[in-house]
């Protein structure tokens, strides 16, 4: 078994039992743990944990400009009189964030009437306190560097894990200094532990977004997983300007204080800052991993908590060396996301978490949590990718001494860790059956953004896109992520635009471009499928909202068309879910069938367009029986070999051999039609099923 147990120094016996158990070959480290000699020299290979910006506080107390740092906004502040005092820290949680007023950052900070949106020049600062000549009734804010005191997921632990050990400062790799102290700790460090076999990044060199509030009612502020609004300080902000021509201000990464958001639009300059820092993390990441590797060890990176810079799909991800990545999977989607990184070893890492509290808060491994029950509900969800694509490793991570007490997460992974076997077995054999059509997914940020937003399900669970690539990660179809700068790509036979009105997803201002709409529409008209769902292709300003209306058959109003006349239909009723939606969507000239309605609003549309045809769909939520509505959609209501006739059930086919999964808690009958013959079973809840062929 290819499986990465976590150890703890006082649990040996817990450590070892349970790896022989589950037949685990490597045992790591965790945050916050440590390996004892008994586990050390126990015969497994040794991961170790290395966050390169943690554990450096002696060093960064000599030089406090080594912290990292990031543009803050306030929040806007009315002016009642000609002057206006905005205390800057006011509103955020000040254990993590101190002013930086150094000479430096002073020139990069931004006052902002923002009820014209213009920057002010007529300000003042002392003592933490901005002083605004204003004109009265207008909003004000200022944007300026601050420190950041307290690392993100340092401060996470101790106050949802109530950590009682040293609060952590954060190192700043592009500060004057710290790239050569670093090289020397990396030296240091792997004379001092000739036990580990792998050095595992937990993560590079910038956290993922995440500024935290000062009142809990409203405690995360702001937080995006892909989102490069923790990689700035002066020097790199002036190195960029020598580089690229032009100095950006800290309204371009502040945004009105929305921040540059994964969902935004990216504008040019995010592009270029993104590429500016992607350079430098791989040359910086290089230079680590060279002295890993001539320390006779391998590196890996872990990507959920700082793959910025990094970015696994930019085509330069093998410019950093890593011998493996690690991934960890809440979704079917998540593991896609893994398993196509160019990159020779791809590990996940189950949850729950061995921590006390899960991310969201809900107890796992502590009173009232049910670990067991929440381990086979992520793994149902990442089973169904796991057929798809091959993952050589799996993995945990936390205190192994939670599970102690917790006999139904024991039993749990006893039966994960079998199928996951069986699984990369089943790889072995060759590659899974790929269906007709192949898939284009259409949004702004293209290939860079393949089988993501910006982060956990959970944390993006309200763009629907998100559920979309849920849904076709498990589903026997190739998928291929493309932006309205690409060309339509080889061999495309659907293209999906799925998102809210205005943002990256959707497309946005990117459908000002005519040529998009033009290209888009003869494709189709030459017998291409155009899938959107909810705002596609959304944009105001021209005569429809949709651009793509006259494909879709449908159009959404926004209330400039209250006075005109509606096309009335019939529901034709022919889709299983049930497809709700807030807007006023409306047929263009009641030529579309309507699949599904909600009341007198056309929520499932299929319009045949030349050769080609237009779907839409107004929301969509994934669901076993949302995902068969979708595939049937995209095989326009036929059901193709290599299917079940069962939503909650679905098939993979192996050479020799079919892979039936049921989804859901229940016992399910299907069957599954391939090369003409027919194959039945009854499964019971969340059973694998081998049959052979």
């Amino acid at each position: 078994m290819n499986f990465t147990l976590p150890g703890e120094t006082g649990y040996e016996k817990l450590t070892l039992d349970l790896a022989k158990r589950w037949g685990a070959d490597v045992i790591r480290d965790s945050d916050g743990t440590a390996l004892s000699k008994e586990i050390l020299e126990a015969g497994y290979q040794i991961y170790s944990t290395i966050c390169p910006i943690r554990e450096h506080n002696p060093w960064i107390r000599e030089n406090m400009n080594a912290r990292q740092q990031n543009f803050l906004s306030t929040a806007p502040v009315t002016a009642t009189g000609d002057e206006l005092k905005i205390r800057l820290l006011d509103g955020f949680f000040q254990d993590q964030f101190s002013v930086n007023d150094s000479e430096n950052a002073l020139p990069y900070w931004q006052v902002y009437d923002r009820t014209a949106d213009v920057p002010v020049s007529d300000w003042s600062y002392a003592d933490g306190v901005v002083t605004i000549k204003t004109t009265p009734f207008r909003q004000y804010t200022v944007s300026f560097l601050a420190w950041r005191d307290w690392e993100e997921i340092s401060m996470y632990n101790h106050t949802t894990n109530n950590w009682d050990k040293e609060k952590l400062m954060q190192l700043n790799p592009y500060a004057p200094g710290c790239m050569d102290y670093l090289k020397g700790w990396f030296v240091t460090w792997c004379k001092e532990h000739p036990h580990s076999d792998v050095v595992r990044f937990t993560a590079l060199f910038y956290n993922f977004a995440w500024i935290w509030g000062s009142d809990p009612r409203n405690r995360h502020l702001f937080v995006d997983w892909a989102s490069y609004d923790f990689t700035v300080c002066p020097e790199a902000l002036d190195d960029f300007a020598i580089e690229y021509g032009y100095r950006l201000t800290a309204e371009d990464f502040v945004r009105q204080g929305k921040y540059c958001a994964t969902h935004r639009l990216p504008s040019q300059k995010k592009r270029d800052w993104m590429e500016f820092i992607g350079s430098f993390v791989r040359r910086a990441t290089r230079e680590l991993v060279d002295i890993i590797h001539t320390a006779g060890k391998k590196a890996y990176v872990f990507y959920d908590d700082s793959w910025v810079g990094m970015e696994p799909y930019s085509g330069k991800f093998h410019e950093m060396a890593f011998d493996g990545i690690i991934k960890c999977v809440f979704s079917g989607y998540e593991v896609r996301l893994c398993a196509d990184v160019p990159a020779p070893v791809h590990e996940i890492r189950f949850h729950p978490y061995l921590f006390p509290v899960g991310l969201g808060g809900a107890p796992t491994f502590s009173p009232g949590g049910q670990p067991g029950r929440d381990a086979m509900g992520y793994w149902v969800n990442t089973r169904r990718a796991l057929l798809r694509k091959k993952i050589e490793r799996c993995g945990l991570g936390g205190y192994l001494s939670l599970t102690e007490g917790y006999p139904d997460f024991i039993k749990a992974m006893d039966q994960i860790l079998m199928e996951f076997d069986k699984i990369s077995t089943l790889h072995e054999t060759g590659t899974p059956a790929v269906l007709k059509p192949k898939i284009g997914i259409l949004h702004a940020w293209g290939k860079l953004r393949s089988w993501t937003l910006s982060g956990h399900f959970h944390e993006t669970d309200n763009f629907v896109l998100i559920h979309v690539l849920e849904a076709l990660s498990g589903l026997p179809y190739d998928v291929e992520f493309f932006s309205f700068d690409d060309e339509i790509p080889e061999g495309l036979d659907v293209i999906i635009n799925a998102g809210e009105a205005g943002t990256a997803w959707s497309g946005g201002a990117c459908w000002e471009d005519e040529s998009i709409v033009e290209t888009l529409t003869q494709w189709v008209y030459d017998g291409g499928m155009f899938i959107g769902i909810k705002e596609p292709s959304a944009i105001p300003g021209y005569a429809t909202y949709l651009r793509m209306a006259h494909v879709l058959g449908v159009d959404i109003d926004n209330g400039e068309k209250a006075c005109h006349g509606r096309w009335k239909f019939e529901s034709e009723n022919s889709v299983s879910s049930m497809y709700k939606t807030r807007k006023d969507v409306i047929l263009t000239d009641g030529k579309a069938r309507v699949l599904s309605a909600d009341g007198d609003i056309p929520t499932v549309v299929v319009n045949d367009f030349g050769k080609g045809r237009g779907i839409y769909l107004a929301d969509f939520k994934y669901s076993p029986a949302a995902t068969r509505d979708l595939m049937n959609l995209i095989n326009f209501i036929t059901l193709a070999e290599g299917v079940s006739d069962n939503p909650n059930v679905e098939c993979t086919v192996f050479p020799g051999k079919i892979i039936m999964i049921n989804n859901i808690d229940a016992p399910q009958a299907a069957s599954c039609r391939w090369n003409e013959q027919e194959y039945s079973a009854q499964l019971k809840p969340y059973e694998m099923r081998e049959i052979e062929i």
